[in-house]
């Protein structure tokens, strides 16, 4: 077959040319930094389009954001509630295919459910949900339904983090020892402005949840790394405020343990001054290591005991057939954040393309988080919460939000 530009076949291209899909959208209105984010990366590919919304919990927004979208007037919808009883009763050749959920976190799961009870395939930003409990009853409501569920968890789709897993899988770093993952930023080093609407939800546990800093960035973290070396088992937590006043965690370390035996150390930091979006991740094997810098993507380290380190480039040489499946440019044309998370969409779009055509998945489009990863974020979020406040060393990692603390096991 011939490969398209983005490492795709083309017979997998004209397959999935049938028709676009179209998208609904709760949250992302005007002010919202992220679901502008997420429209951009649907639309990237031409297999999506947006064809209605209810973008904001305040009916005027909402309304507002969805002429800016030049949308259809009548399917600017004033509640989540509203628009998926509307496009339920539209013909099925109108109505939308599925939704991406943009809200803060506390409405993640009562819209997922309402989506799934209505026969929408939903595709959410992370957490997942507000709590541990909510991911597990979602667990359920996508198995009863029938439809797809899709988290974006963005570093997921860079190449280059495909490359890593594709070699780590392939033995070349041999057994894995060590693993360092970091997330820093500095945006929250003081108290923001009133008008910071970010802040103002992420700081909330009544919105954002039990958890700020490792709820928004640290899962990123977490994820990053099981992505690439498998479950976490074992935790070691210190998490907390440090800016006067603050009722959720801004800075934390956690320990790991892996299934595989590895250990590890994860940082996650709002309050490292002068750091953008710092998310480094280091693996280290007893035959090679590796090293990638989101801010760096399309460049990955391998490091060895006995010959020189190698700078692996995106688009040069032999890379995994992951790798060129997620890559759109040639060599030397960056590729960064938008496309990693265009990446993401477009590997639900030919989930749900197969679904509705009852196609087989391509091999590509397999790689994609989904409710596993949400059960297991939300996981790690109140394990490290719970580790923290304990005077215990060692957690296990547990998916039973009613479980008491355990000791490890030997």
């Amino acid at each position: 077959m011939i490969a398209s530009p983005s490492g795709r076949d083309v017979e997998d291209v004209m397959v999935f040319g049938m028709r676009k899909l179209r998208m609904g959208m709760v949250g992302g209105g005007q002010g919202a930094f992220i679901g502008a984010v997420h429209r951009i990366a649907a639309l990237m590919d031409g297999q999506i389009e947006l064809v209605c919304g209810a973008f904001s919990s305040d009916p005027v927004r909402a309304k507002a954001s969805g002429k800016a979208l030049f949308l259809d007037e009548s399917r600017c919808y004033d509640s989540y509630q509203e628009m998926f009883a509307g496009e339920s009763l539209l013909p099925p050749g109108e109505r939308m295919d599925f939704v991406a959920i943009v809200t803060p976190n506390h409405l993640h799961f009562p819209v997922a459910r309402a989506a799934l009870e209505q026969g929408f395939d939903v595709i959410s930003d992370k957490p997942a949900t507000f709590n541990l409990e909510e991911a597990l009853e979602l667990e359920g409501l996508v198995h009863l339904s029938g439809r797809l569920y899709g988290l974006t968890h963005v570093y997921t789709g860079y190449p280059m983090v495909k490359e890593a897993r594709s070699r780590i899988k392939s033995g070349e770093l041999g057994t894995i020892k060590k693993v360092v993952v970091e997330y820093s930023q500095g945006w929250l080093a003081h108290t923001p402005g009133v008008d910071n609407k970010q802040a103002a939800w992420r700081l909330d546990p009544e919105r954002a949840g039990i958890s700020c800093c490792m709820g928004d960035i640290g899962v990123h973290a977490a994820n990053l790394a099981e992505y690439l070396c498998g479950d976490i088992r074992e935790i070691c937590a210190d998490i907390g405020p440090t800016v006067e006043g603050r009722a959720l965690d801004d800075d934390g370390t956690v320990l790991l343990k892996f299934g595989s035996g590895a250990r590890g150390v994860l940082l996650a930091s709002q309050v490292s001054v002068g750091e953008e979006n710092s998310l480094k991740l280091r693996v280290y094997g007893d035959k090679a290591s590796l090293e990638w810098a989101q801010q760096e993507p399309n460049t990955l380290w391998m490091k060895y005991p006995n010959r020189p380190t190698e700078m692996l480039r995106a688009g040069v040489g032999q890379l995994s057939p992951l790798t060129m499946a997620n890559l759109r440019t040639p060599a030397g044309h960056p590729e960064g954040y938008l496309e990693a998370f265009a990446n993401i969409y477009r590997n639900f779009a030919e989930q749900v393309t197969a679904r509705i055509f009852n196609l087989p998945v391509p091999e590509a489009a397999g790689d994609l988080p989904g409710i596993r990863e949400a059960i297991r974020g939300m996981a790690f979020i109140e394990n490290v919460v719970r580790a923290s406040r304990s005077e215990q060393k060692w957690h296990p990692l547990c998916l039973d939000p009613e479980a008491p603390l355990q000791e490890p096991t030997p």
